[in-house]
């Protein structure tokens, strides 16, 4: 157990040994691709539950891939508001707001105890330029940003509060079906109040729209326990084949 003024524990690592590699960074490289990448992360370090990873405003050192744990990223709207922007997985790539102005568009906290790894921003862009490959799946992260940006509009645009919830279910279920875990059967790391400010609905919207998805025998949620008993009819239901004329 740490102390509570102790230093964040740092530690060596290697992609290569890395239980997310597959979905990370060094996706697609070769061994001697992987090797060199190594070399920018030259330690991983871990972050407490409710601490912030970086913070709006600061400066752009590094991009962190996230190891173990989870992480929501969030603005503060003018009257002062948290709003929940996403929420990241082991695999997934954190900082990447910073790249366009060199300095963090919004806070990392992380929702559990977890670890992260930092890669050094300038050195990474450096050896991309020598590494195709490289250069290829830095391209391919910003994408499915810009995409993952799309989808969001397109939920909050076209569908009612129902399709939302259950639209956020499931791609959290495929995200963790990809790394091994169950589709049917996970914990929200997340507060109820924290997945409304991300979809734009309020704690009571929410809350009904947990009712109505088991009222339907689509899906049960017990606390942050969730249980997917029809994964058919939720994709149904997202895809606008439930929709009903209001």
């Amino acid at each position: 157990m740490l102390e509570a003024h102790s230093p964040p524990p740092i530690l060596k690592t290697a992609c290569s040994n890395c239980s997310v590699v597959e979905l990370c960074l060094p996706l697609g490289l070769t061994g001697a691709e992987v090797e060199r990448l190594d070399t920018l992360i030259v330690q991983r370090y871990k972050v407490k539950k409710g601490a912030a990873l970086y913070r709006t405003g600061d400066p752009l050192r590094s991009l962190y891939a996230v190891r173990i744990g989870s992480f929501k990223t969030s603005v503060v709207s003018v009257d002062g508001r948290e709003q929940v922007t996403g929420f990241h997985i082991p695999g997934e790539m954190l900082g990447l707001d910073a790249i366009s102005i060199d300095q963090h568009a919004c806070t990392a906290y992380a929702l559990e105890d977890s670890e992260v790894c930092p890669i050094h921003f300038a050195q990474l862009e450096k050896l991309a330029q020598s590494l195709p490959s490289l250069q290829h799946n830095l391209n391919k992260l910003l994408s499915r940003e810009i995409v993952r940006d799309h989808s969001m509009l397109m939920l909050m645009g076209n569908m009612n509060s129902d399709e939302r919830l259950a639209a956020f279910l499931l791609n959290l279920s495929q995200r963790l079906s990809s790394r091994g875990y169950s589709s049917k059967e996970f914990v929200l790391k997340m507060r109820r109040e924290e997945i409304g400010s991300y979809l734009g609905l309020r704690l009571e919207t929410i809350c009904r729209g947990i009712a109505h998805l088991r009222d339907q025998g689509l899906v049960e949620i017990t606390a942050r326990d969730v249980r997917i008993h029809n994964m058919d009819g939720l994709k149904q239901m997202v895809s606008g084949c439930n929709r009903q004329s209001h």
